[in-house]
């Protein structure tokens, strides 16, 4: 199959309808691997228990491996199930959505993280999955702030959309050799890693002290810095109606941080996504990296264990870390499946005990299941239980992003990341960039608060 895909940066807060309209218009895609499933609003079956299911992996490419695993040994613990595996690049797993959403084609089960997960809810396309989980020996054994989360992200009355397979969380993974050479301090506060990041870099050398996200998922990434520097704890002021996204000290903060392009960090990164990013970093002779706890095991294949270390984000003012929050993901099962008992069964087995340490495991993220997280490879695996421990101790605040927002992923992502590029490279202001960001955001939050009402 191949995907043609044009995507323009719009301003202003687009309604959940609209942003797939907008998809269908902008994108021309043939769907693929559908077994009957159609488009939102059907109503679908529960099906025979039997047969075959359409499963969309979110994160295709990078998963694919484990997932195919995960598939193999469904299979065989369910001779009379076929899953047809989809994997789908994080990059165009939303517009693929909602093009499918409107045209047909939508598989039975999908990768459903709560940054997406509200504009999926709003159009009525995701099957409620509280009843059945309240039935399943999964009842009780799923980590129940993960399961919040995705209920708060779902937007509707507290209805669970999505199974939580992991969670995730912000790294600063820095090169343990490199540091001890050149004498420094590890880089536990944001003084030492602007330091750092200014002393490892010898452009002759094609030495660099950071590399930068400036391509897809670049500005979930600088709000981590821009509110892990400001302090600012919370997303929305004292009445939840204007963001603090534009604030002064986070306007600074944004400055200081995309400073760092071309004067520490490769030219290549103003097109960098994760992928690259991640592959650069462990091919290379760069720093630092912030990423997240999925890479890993990424880096383990490429630099061992004695040449990196992954730690919780830099502490800020006072001492204090700030981080925003990471999505859950999850696994949601699409209202238009024609086999709707089949597809639970898929969903409830790639999320017990086994199977869900046995993806975290190669993930490197955490296990939605307690059981499995309970697992020898939890406390082996450093970041994992650094994250842990960060988000447990007292030690960090999480500033929490409004993924219950019908259009928090397109606002984030398809509106404002080719903004993002031109602060970069310095042809546009911070200033500018946040002020356009908030007024969106802010717009959004005003008809959430007045449909909420």
């Amino acid at each position: 199959m191949k995907t043609s895909i044009h995507r323009s940066s719009r301003g202003g807060r687009r309604s959940a309808a609209a942003v797939a309209l907008s998809a269908v218009l902008a994108l021309t895609a043939t769907a693929c691997g559908d077994d009957g499933s159609g488009s939102a609003g059907d109503k679908g079956a529960d099906g025979s228990g039997k047969g075959k299911v359409v499963f969309w992996d979110n994160n295709g490419g990078v998963r694919t491996d484990i997932w195919k695993e995960i598939i193999a040994d469904f299979e065989k613990a369910n001779p009379d199930i076929e899953v047809e595996y989809v994997g789908i690049a994080a990059t165009e797993y939303q517009s693929k959505v909602d093009t499918a959403l409107q045209g047909g084609g939508l598989p039975d089960v999908g990768g459903v993280g709560a940054a997406m997960l509200a504009g999926f809810a709003a159009q009525n396309a995701l099957e409620p999955l509280d009843d059945r989980l309240g039935k399943s020996s999964l009842n009780g054994k799923l980590n129940e702030d993960m399961v919040k989360s995705l209920k708060a992200a779902g937007g509707r009355d507290d209805t669970l959309y999505s199974i939580p397979t992991s969670a995730n969380n912000g790294v600063l993974y820095y090169r343990t050799d490199l540091f001890e050479q050149a004498g420094l301090d590890e880089p536990t506060t944001w003084d030492n890693f602007y330091e750092a990041a200014d002393k490892l870099t010898d452009k002759g050398k094609n030495e660099f002290g950071y590399t930068i996200r400036g391509g897809a998922g670049s500005i979930a990434q600088a709000l981590d810095a821009m509110y892990g520097q400001s302090g600012i704890t919370s997303f929305w002021d004292t009445g939840n109606e204007k963001t603090t996204v534009n604030d002064p000290k986070n306007v600074a903060a944004l400055e200081k941080y995309v400073g760092l392009f071309k004067k520490v960090t490769p030219a290549a990164d103003l097109n960098n996504d994760f992928t690259k990013m991640v592959a650069q970093w462990d091919s290379g002779t760069i720093g630092m990296l912030n990423h997240n706890l999925g890479s890993y095991q990424d880096h383990v294949k490429a630099l061992g264990v004695d040449k990196f270390r992954g730690i919780p984000q830099p502490v800020g003012p006072g001492g204090k870390r700030v981080q925003v929050s990471n999505p859950v993901d999850g696994l949601g099962l699409f209202k238009s499946s024609k086999n709707k008992d089949a597809a639970w069964k898929f969903i409830d087995f790639a999320t017990s005990k086994a199977e869900n340490s046995k993806f975290n495991e190669a993930a490197g993220q955490v296990p939605s299941n307690n059981d499995a997280a309970k697992d020898a490879w939890v406390s082996k695996a450093e970041p994992t239980k650094l994250a842990a421990e960060a988000l447990s101790d007292g030690s960090t605040t999480i500033v929490q992003l409004p993924y219950y927002l019908p259009d928090w992923n397109t606002i984030s992502k398809t509106d404002n990341e080719p903004a993002f590029q031109k602060v970069i490279n310095g042809s546009m202001s911070a200033k500018d960039f946040l002020d356009t960001l908030a007024d969106q955001l802010n717009e959004a939050q005003t008809e959430w608060n007045e449909q909420k009402g």
